[in-house]
C-alpha cells in the first residue's frame, strides 16, 4: 500500500520548529564563513600596506663624495646665491658637462632650487651606504646609531621615500635621486586616451544590447557571449592583440610618422597612444557588462512613460534612461579603468620602457607607466630601489583611491541633482 505525501501546510508545530532551527543553525554557519572570508581580506589588506609603508620610511646612512661644509663656510648649500653655486658647478664639473647643462637649460636661468639640486647631485653626489626599514628604525634605533656612529665621514637621517620630491623628479640611476614624474606622466597620458576611446564606445554597445538588440537571435546572442568571454581573457593576451593591431599593423599612424615624416622612427609604434588603444580593448568587455547592469536596473515604467508622452526610443533613452543610470555607469567606468590603470603584462608586449628620462610630450612618445617602474625598481639588486619601489606604490595606491573617489562623488553629485 503506497504511503501518501504529507502536505508542507500539514507538518506538526515539532517538524516545523526543527526546520526553522537547521535554518537558522545554516545561516550562522554562512555568516560566520562571510565574517571570516572579510576578516582574512581585511587582514591581508592590512598586512600589505605595513609592508609597503614599512619600506617606504627609515634610517638612511650617506656618505657624500664632497661635504657640503667644502663648498660653504655654513654647510648648508642655501645660504648661497646663484652665482656662487654657478660657480661651484663650474669649478667641479667638465666643460663639456657645463655645456650640456646649458643646452638643456641655462644655469643662469634655473632657479636657486634647481640648482641646488644639481649641486646635490653633481658635485656633493651623496651615496646612500645603507638603509633601514620602518620598523627596524624604530625598534633598533640604538643600534642603527652605533653603526652610523663608527664612521665620521657619513651622516645618518631618517628619510621619507615618499616626498613632493619623488613626485616631481623624473627617473635617475642614483635611488636618491629618482622620481615618478615620467611614469606617473605616462600614466595620466593613457587614462585619458582610455576614457576617450572606451567610456562612449562601451557605453554605445551597452545602449545597443540593451535597448535595441532586445530579440534574442542568434547573432545578439553571439555577441553577448563573446563579451562576456572576452571580459575573462587574461591580459596579456590584449597585449599581443596590441602588439600585432597597434604597434605593427597600425605602425605610420602609432608612430606618428604619418603626421610627421621627422618624428622619431626608434619607436616602431611602441608609443603611449598604441598602450592607451591596448588597454582600451581590454576594459571594453567590462565598461559594456557594467553599462547593461545600469541600464537594466532602470525600471521599464520610465521607459513606458515616456513613449505614453510621444517620445521617440532614442528621446526616452537619451533623455530619460540614460541620465537616470548614469551615476552607475560612471562607477563602473572609473573602476575598470583603475584596473587598466594597475596593467603590466599589456604594456611589456606593446613596448613600454623601463627606464625613461624625459617626459613624454606627445600621444607618439616613448613611454613607462607606474606599475612598470615599480617592476623595474622591485628587480634591482640594491635594496634601496625597493624603498623607492614601495614609495612609488603608495604613490600609485593614492592615484586610483583618488579616481576612486571621484566616482563616488559624481555619483553623489548626480544623484543629488536628479533628487531636486
Amino acid at each position: 500500500m503506497s504511503k501518501t505525501k504529507t502536505h508542507p501546510m500539514a507538518r506538526t508545530h515539532e517538524e516545523l520548529a526543527a526546520l526553522i532551527h537547521r535554518r537558522r543553525q545554516t545561516g550562522k554557519v554562512w555568516q560566520l564563513a562571510f565574517y571570516g572570508a572579510t576578516g582574512i581580506a581585511i587582514l591581508s589588506l592590512i598586512v600589505l600596506l605595513l609592508n609597503i609603508f614599512n619600506g617606504a620610511f627609515g634610517f638612511v646612512l650617506i656618505q657624500n663624495e664632497v661635504e657640503p661644509a667644502d663648498l660653504v663656510a655654513s654647510g648648508n648649500l642655501a645660504d648661497l646665491d646663484q652665482a656662487g653655486l654657478i660657480a661651484i658647478i663650474e669649478e667641479y664639473q667638465s666643460a663639456g658637462l657645463v655645456r650640456r647643462f646649458n643646452a638643456e637649460k641655462p644655469l643662469a636661468n634655473r632657479s636657486e632650487r634647481e640648482l641646488i639640486d644639481l649641486v646635490e647631485e653633481r658635485v656633493v653626489k651623496p651615496v646612500i651606504i645603507q638603509a633601514w626599514s620602518l620598523q627596524d628604525s624604530i625598534f633598533r634605533q640604538n643600534e642603527i646609531r652605533a653603526v652610523a656612529a663608527d664612521s665620521d665621514l657619513t651622516t645618518l637621517t631618517f628619510r621619507s621615500w615618499v616626498s613632493w620630491e619623488f613626485v616631481v623628479s623624473p627617473q635617475n640611476p642614483s635611488p636618491q635621486f629618482a622620481g615618478v614624474r615620467t611614469a606617473l606622466l605616462g600614466s595620466l597620458w593613457m587614462i585619458l586616451i582610455v576614457m576617450v576611446v572606451a567610456f562612449p564606445m562601451g557605453v554605445a554597445a551597452a545602449i545597443y544590447l540593451e535597448e535595441y538588440a532586445t530579440k534574442k537571435t542568434w547573432y545578439n546572442r553571439l555577441i553577448e557571449v563573446n563579451i562576456y568571454n572576452l571580459a575573462g581573457i587574461p591580459s596579456i593576451i590584449y597585449g599581443l592583440l596590441g602588439l600585432a593591431l597597434f604597434v605593427r599593423g597600425m605602425a605610420p599612424f602609432t608612430s606618428g610618422a604619418m603626421f610627421d615624416p621627422t618624428v622619431d622612427e626608434t619607436t616602431n609604434g611602441r608609443t603611449i597612444i598604441s598602450a592607451g588603444l591596448t588597454l582600451a580593448l581590454l576594459i571594453l568587455p567590462l565598461i559594456i557588462i557594467n553599462s547593461r547592469e545600469a541600464l537594466k536596473a532602470i525600471p521599464k515604467s520610465l521607459r513606458e512613460s515616456s513613449y505614453a508622452v510621444g517620445a521617440t526610443k532614442w528621446q526616452t533613452v537619451w533623455h530619460h534612461v540614460l541620465p537616470a543610470s548614469f551615476e552607475r555607469v560612471l562607477t563602473g567606468t572609473i573602476l575598470a579603468i583603475s584596473r587598466a590603470v594597475g596593467e603590466t603584462a599589456p604594456l611589456v608586449v606593446v613596448g613600454a620602457s623601463t627606464f625613461v628620462t624625459f617626459d613624454p610630450a606627445s600621444l607618439f612618445a616613448k613611454f613607462t607607466t607606474m606599475p612598470i617602474q615599480i617592476y623595474q625598481w622591485s628587480a634591482r639588486p640594491q635594496s634601496q630601489f625597493r624603498n623607492i619601489a614601495a614609495g612609488a606604490i603608495i604613490v600609485l595606491l593614492i592615484l586610483m583611491l583618488s579616481m576612486n573617489a571621484f566616482a563616488i562623488i559624481m555619483r553623489n553629485r548626480i544623484a543629488k541633482e536628479r533628487r531636486v
